[in-house]
């Protein structure tokens, strides 16, 4: 009988030791991998005359399309400037001053901070052109909102001019960050080629 124990007793000891091993690990918790997002690649910058029969003109990247406001088709000097790559549109809506700048300007903050409910803040910057008698606001808007970056610019005496960055995706800043950076670069260099036409 004890001969017959002590043969058992090594084989209890191994199962048990085997099911201790197992639960233990099984305690263990799973650490998921963290989300990864496609890698994007983006074209050079190049850049090309916005080249429309508008009272303005800057410079536009080469991979746009630029062309007239499909929803304000009666508005002839709005263009709407297509990234198609990118799923981003550029709008830009032009209106001549008639001693009432105050309100296109407050107009146009008011627009910028509608986003504020999505924006995890909104940073305004100063923009003076002096030589293209070029003055405004520039609008970043941080977070995940439809529109990260907005902008008005005029000569506080004929021309005002509003923009805004849209892009046409679920706004996931994680995900977008990559094509804001690159878009917002356009939209500075727009704002930074702006210059009027003067009529004649």
């Amino acid at each position: 009988m004890c001969n017959k124990m002590g043969k058992v007793k090594p084989i209890f000891v191994f199962l048990l030791f085997g099911l201790l091993l197992f639960f233990s690990s099984c305690k263990k918790e799973h650490t998921p991998k963290p989300r990864g997002y496609f890698r994007i690649s983006f074209p050079a910058k190049s850049y090309k005359p916005l080249g429309m029969p508008v009272p303005y003109n800057f410079q536009i990247p080469v991979y746009s399309n630029p062309g007239r406001d499909s929803l304000n088709l009666n508005q002839l000097d709005w263009v709407t400037i297509e990234v198609p790559a990118n799923h981003a549109q550029i709008h830009l809506s032009y209106k001549n001053i008639n001693q009432n700048l105050g309100v296109y300007i407050e107009e146009s903050r008011t627009l910028a901070y509608k986003h504020s409910q999505k924006a995890n803040s909104i940073e305004e910057q100063l923009f003076i052109n002096p030589s293209k008698k070029v003055y405004g606001t520039i609008y970043n808007i941080k977070g995940n909102a439809a529109s990260p970056m907005q902008f008005y610019l005029t000569d506080s005496v004929k021309h005002f001019l509003r923009g805004a960055l849209y892009i046409k995706e679920i706004p996931n800043i994680d995900s977008l960050q990559p094509v804001i950076s690159f878009l917002n670069q356009d939209v500075l260099r727009l704002i930074e080629t702006t210059e009027w036409k003067e009529s004649k």
